[in-house]
């Protein structure tokens, strides 16, 4: 299973969960922490390429893949 990295690539480039959300506005706080925590089956091309953008690191980082 594929999982996001997000809160572990914040926490290595010392920013927030709040910082990153302010980034990708006008993303509503609901469906961004739906992806944050990955609670989420499916998420946009577009929304992984801002959220890349603003981490800036290679789309692959944003990866992990796990044996669930």
């Amino acid at each position: 299973m594929l999982r996001l990295r997000i809160s572990a690539i914040l926490e290595e480039q010392g920013h927030t969960k709040y910082w990153l959300y302010k980034r990708l506005e006008p993303m509503s706080y609901q469906n961004f922490n739906r992806i944050y925590n990955n609670e989420t089956s499916g998420i946009r091309f577009d929304t992984l390429e801002k959220i890349q953008k603003a981490l800036n690191v290679p789309l692959e980082t944003l990866f992990d893949h796990t044996s669930d």
